[in-house]
């Protein structure tokens, strides 16, 4: 009984820090593999021309936007509870609510645009 009890306590720690990470996770490299809106998945090669679209983020708070062969500069920021992202190009800053957030995935929502999901790329 105590180690059932044990176990399910793991699993439930465990599954409690899936949206608890912090800025130095999301420092890196991300590649956007999943688009959403209105329930419905966007072509994102379609799009963007290319599915070659990354978000770049460093330490420093500076952020990179790549899409193909554009790159837009901005800086970025996380909330204290971890929960909303803004980056903030040339001069509008965009509040991104974090719905999912792991050392490797990360699904975020901007509810005019919907929601993005981007994998962690390690080169």
């Amino acid at each position: 009984m105590k180690t059932i009890v044990l176990l399910f306590m793991t699993l439930f720690l465990t599954a409690g820090t899936v949206t608890a990470q912090t800025s130095k996770e999301l420092v890196g490299k991300w590649q956007l593999v999943k688009w959403t809106h209105n329930n419905k998945e966007k072509d994102i090669k379609d799009y963007f021309k290319t599915d070659q679209v990354y978000q770049i983020f460093m330490e420093d708070g500076k952020f990179d936007s790549k899409i193909g062969d554009e790159l837009h500069h901005g800086k970025w920021s996380l909330s204290k509870d971890n929960k909303e992202l803004v980056i903030k190009n040339a001069l509008i800053p965009v509040k991104f609510q974090i719905d999912y957030f792991t050392a490797e995935k990360r699904i975020m929502t901007y509810p005019q645009l919907g929601s993005f999901e981007y994998k962690k790329i390690t080169e």
